[in-house]
């Protein structure tokens, strides 16, 4: 009776075993690939040994080790410090930056590895620690697409991944966008929570008819990017003139109880420019454009 030969397995090496490091090795240990890791204090992979890892000794071991290389650092300055004495050992591996950084500083990474004759994957991990490896975990990633394609199974071991660009610092900027979002969700909870405590109104309180407010309202954002994308901005319910009184309400019913308006002014200050532009009847929508107008302007 024949043996069929096993699937190949990837050698993965993962370099930086903070919280998303620790993680990211767990799942390509449980998928099998052979996994090397590398992190300043050796200790964090203590665990990870145990279940399979191998131990390097140096980074330049590391991505000596791996057919992918893996990073997961504080910033991309600790990206560059590592690599650079590894320059010799990149030639025809592929880097994977998980690093969180600036679309600047992946663009001269990107074209930086490119120069050692290595492919690059930048990569925006949308997940907690925690999710890593479930359906709950998704990455963007962006940079040289044959890589992608040829690691792509590997790679979702992670989470699902998507490819969106060619160019090294599109996962970036999207990652700079989509967290732009969040934080400005997390802007509007806090003048909520604040604002309702001035009348006594509880954090859990609030946040259970607000999740569902906000749950309703995130439904009227694929209308608003279609108007963007088409710059068509008529509509027949809620236009920037009635938004912009209704905010300029909040704002001063904020100021009467005592509170600050500094999180939700810039967004008022941007209805009243396109009111002042003549485009009171216009979609809320329409309010991007004084951003765009802004960065046109340099």
């Amino acid at each position: 009776m024949s043996e069929t030969a096993a699937p190949h397995k990837v050698p993965v090496s993962v370099i930086g075993l903070g919280n998303l490091g620790r993680a990211l090795a767990e799942a390509y240990l449980t998928q099998g690939h052979p996994t090397t890791v590398w992190n300043r204090s050796a200790g964090r992979a203590d665990a990870l040994v145990a279940r399979g890892a191998s131990l390097a000794a140096t980074p330049a071991d590391a991505v000596a080790a791996g057919e992918l290389v893996v990073v997961a650092v504080l910033d991309y300055d600790t990206v560059r410090e590592l690599l650079l004495p590894t320059a010799g050992a990149l030639k025809g591996r592929t880097v994977v930056n998980l690093t969180t950084g600036t679309p600047s500083a992946a663009r001269a990474l990107g074209a930086w590895v490119a120069d050692q004759q290595a492919a690059y994957l930048d990569g925006a991990v949308y997940a907690v620690p925690q999710t890593i490896g479930t359906a709950a975990a998704f990455v963007l990633y962006s940079g040289d697409e044959e890589a992608y394609r040829t690691y792509r199974a590997v790679l979702d071991a992670i989470g699902e991944g998507s490819l969106v660009g060619p160019a090294p610092e599109l996962s970036s900027v999207y990652d700079t966008a989509l967290l732009s979002g969040m934080y400005g969700m997390f802007a509007g909870f806090f003048q909520a929570v604040a604002l309702a405590g001035t009348a006594g109104i509880g954090a859990a309180e609030l946040t259970r008819p607000l999740v569902r407010w906000l749950t309703a309202a995130a439904d009227a954002l694929p209308a608003f990017a279609e108007e963007i994308d088409a710059g068509d901005y008529g509509t027949t319910t809620s236009n920037l003139e009635i938004n912009a009184v209704g905010l300029r309400n909040i704002l001063t019913a904020t100021e009467e109880q005592g509170l600050p308006t500094d999180l939700l002014a810039p967004l008022l200050r941007l209805f009243d420019d396109q009111l002042r532009a003549g485009h009171a009847e216009s979609s809320l929508s329409r309010a991007v454009e004084s951003l765009r107008a802004t960065a046109d302007r340099r």
